[in-house]
């Protein structure tokens, strides 16, 4: 998957790709129990310098992942990105997002949404991108619905994470033809 050729700009952040020299910032916001709960596991905590060289290193997401970090006043501050699917759901990703717990409250992460989901859905030429939030992430799924996101159903029992049983609210958007 090509690499993004320009910076996004928001209103208030920029969404860029990752550089090496991220990795102080992104040791500061990725470690927090907070920030992981919701996260795959692929996301631990503590977060270490090991997994912070790893995944700006490339060795974490999925090949062919679109992965940008989200930069609030110079520091990348969290990550939004796109995995496209494969053969019959090429024209299908999964969106996934976090923000360090020092910019929650802000709308920011509405903003990166908003931004990064109709650029990611005309650049890998996408009919649906869609998410899924743990059940008691009401904020993620508020980010979702504001722009333009629709709940489509329940996963029960479907994720098991720090010794407790969740569902997962799945969401998606879509279109029916290409710009």
């Amino acid at each position: 998957m090509p690499e993004p050729a320009r910076i996004l700009h928001g209103e208030g952040f920029l969404l860029r790709p990752w550089r090496s020299d991220d990795l102080a910032s992104l040791l500061r916001h990725a470690n927090d129990a907070d920030v992981s709960r919701g996260l795959r596991d692929r996301f631990p905590y503590p977060y270490t310098r090991e997994d912070g060289e790893a995944f700006l290193g490339g060795r974490v997401l999925a090949p062919g992942t679109l992965n940008l970090a989200i930069e609030i006043d110079g520091q990348a501050c969290g990550s939004v990105g796109a995995q496209q699917g494969v053969a019959e759901r090429g024209h299908t990703a999964e969106l996934g997002y976090w923000l360090g717990q020092a910019h929650w409250g802000r709308g920011l992460m509405t903003g990166v949404v908003g931004l990064f989901a109709p650029w990611v859905m005309d650049e890998l030429g996408l009919f649906r991108l869609q998410a899924t939030v743990v059940d008691f992430n009401l904020g993620s799924a508020r980010v979702l619905e504001k722009n333009g996101f629709q709940e489509e159903g329940v996963e029960r029992c479907a994720v098991y994470k720090r010794g407790v049983l969740h569902d997962l609210r799945r969401f998606a958007r879509v279109r029916t033809a290409l710009p």
